[in-house]
This record gives C-alpha cells, structure tokens and sequence, in this order.
C-alpha cells in the first residue's frame, strides 16, 4: 500500500470498526469537559470518570468551582494524579472564566490556552467535543499510532497532527480523533502491538517483520 491507498482504509475500517463515537470522558457541558479533560493528563479517563462525579458534585460551574477552596478540590482529585497543580490550575481558570468570560467556556483556542493547565491538545478537544469545530487533538497514543501506520515522521505531536490534518478530509477530524483513541485502547496497545500483530498495522504494511521504533511525543 502506498500512502494514499492507507489513508483510504484506515478511515474506512475505522468508520466500520466505530461507526458511534462516544466521548469517553463524562461530562455536562463545555465547563465540565474542560474540567475532565485537564484532570486527564497522565491518568486514564476510567479515572477520571471515576472522580469526576464527586468534584462535580460540590462544583460544576466555575462560580461553584471558586467557592472551593483548593484544598477541598485537590482532596477531591488526588486519586487522578498531579492534584496540587491541577487543583490550583481549576480553581485559576474557573475565576478566569467568571472575570473574563462571563463565566462561559470560551470557543476560541487562542482564549483557552491562555487559561491555567490548559494546553493544544485540551483546547483541541474542547473546540472539537463540547463545540463541533474541526480539531485533531493528538495525544501521544494517536501520535504512536500515526507512526505505526506510516501516516507521519513528525518527532512530536506538533508534527503528527499537521500531518493528519494534512491526510484526512476536515469533515472526518473529530470523528477520527476518537476512532483511533478507541482503536489504539482495543487492539492496537503500546504492549500489544509492536506494529506487527493489530490487524490495521498488518494489512497497511504485510511485509513488515521488525518492531516499530516510534518517537516519542
């Protein structure tokens, strides 16, 4: 296959291996994705779905949010993992949002990372999920995958997602975003495929026989 024809499948089989996209993380609105989305820096949205409901239940708009101290949020968010930066960084933007905002999610990315604890990939899944604006937000499983693949040989996430922005049709971003999260958890795992075993992996590349070395993120 050459790159053209990978593409092609890719979002073909996706489409049929996921024709339902879900969003994994659970949320209200644009404010609690927001929230869920930050609390999911290296940890897992089983996690974070796990927290949550607690969080949300004492705060779920940034006015309830500031009424907390940081104490109480960092309690709350401790089993998600970096709790004091990530507590401080909540409690910071919800007054953000409040004072600069109206107390809305901003739907501009250059407005939400400006927010505390809020970087591209966030922002992109913000504007993406809670939005409906096209982003592909690549974390560093997307990125591996896109490696494996042969759909990039960008060193970083920066890279990675310019070329898949480049490759696939603007129309199909979001959705792909979350078919390849959904694939990449299933059957194509940083353990269980080297790049040789997961079915993507062996029809885009029959031949090959070596371990893919991807770069990191």
């Amino acid at each position: 296959m050459n790159k053209k024809e990978r593409v092609a499948y890719i979002q073909q089989r996706l489409q049929e291996l996921y024709p339902e996209t879900p969003i994994p993380l659970s949320h209200e609105d644009a404010y609690t994705l927001l929230i869920a989305v930050l609390l999911s820096a290296q940890c897992t949205d089983k996690r974070v779905n796990e927290v949550t409901p607690h969080l949300f239940a004492e705060a779920n708009t940034p006015a309830a949010m500031v009424r907390l101290p940081v104490e109480r949020i960092q309690a709350i968010i401790k089993p998600c993992g970096l709790a004091p930066r990530k507590a401080q960084a909540i409690f910071e933007l919800s007054r953000i949002l409040l004072e600069q905002h109206g107390g809305q999610v901003p739907e501009h990315f250059a407005a939400l990372e400006a927010l505390p604890g809020v970087g591209h990939k966030t922002a992109s899944v913000v504007m993406s999920q809670a939005f409906g604006h096209p982003a592909f937000p690549v974390d560093t499983h997307i990125h591996r995958l896109a490696q494996r693949w042969g759909l990039t040989s960008g060193k970083n996430v920066v890279q990675t997602e310019q070329d898949l922005k480049r490759l696939f049709p603007k129309d199909a971003w979001n959705r792909l975003h979350l078919q390849i999260i959904f694939y990449g958890r299933e059957s194509c795992t940083a353990r269980g495929c080297d790049g040789t075993v997961c079915e993507i992996c062996r029809t885009c590349y029959p031949r090959r026989r070596q371990p893919v070395q991807t770069q990191k993120a």
